[in-house]
């Protein structure tokens, strides 16, 4: 990856809590109930998601930038979603997602080429699990979640 493209994802995350906070806009309870289709998560399980998810990954680029060749364990997110109560209010999780991401885009601001290159193995990817591989899963993560979002919201403006 150059710099460039790099520099590129890294924007994308750090611009990752303004696209899903604009998605929520106005969202009421309809809304963030609705699923877009069977067994797809409605915007409120989402929300949650990106919280549990964005913490995780917080950590896993902790991990790989603090010690050699860290374990980087994967998790069932429909488990998660299951078990974690993701009927809940959504509001702790949002703010969960914000403070995790602006925490880790600081830390992505100070990285030298050597740590974007720091080894790391992860139990469901092949390869060194690095922590440029990391950007190129977080860096769209969130935008691809508030489209996600917004296919949701829009199935429960359709009932009406």
């Amino acid at each position: 990856m150059t710099r460039e493209e790099r520099q590129q994802l890294i924007d994308q995350y750090t611009d990752g809590y303004r696209a899903v906070s604009e998605a929520l806009i106005g969202i009421d309870d309809e809304q963030l109930n609705a699923r877009p289709a069977p067994g797809k998560w409605s915007a409120r399980e989402v929300v949650h998601h990106l919280g549990d998810s964005e913490m995780t990954a917080a950590i896993r680029l902790r991990l790989l930038l603090a010690l050699d060749n860290p374990p980087i364990q994967g998790y069932d997110q429909d488990q998660f979603a299951k078990r974690l109560f993701y009927d809940r209010p959504i509001a702790a999780s949002l703010e969960a997602f914000k403070a995790a991401r602006m925490a880790t885009a600081e830390i992505l601001k100070c990285m030298t080429d050597a740590d974007w290159q720091r080894p790391g193995s992860h139990t469901e990817h092949k390869g060194n699990y690095t922590p440029e591989r990391w950007l190129e899963i977080y860096g769209p993560h969130a935008h691809r979640h508030a489209e996600q979002i917004t296919a949701a919201r829009g199935t429960a403006k359709k009932r009406n």
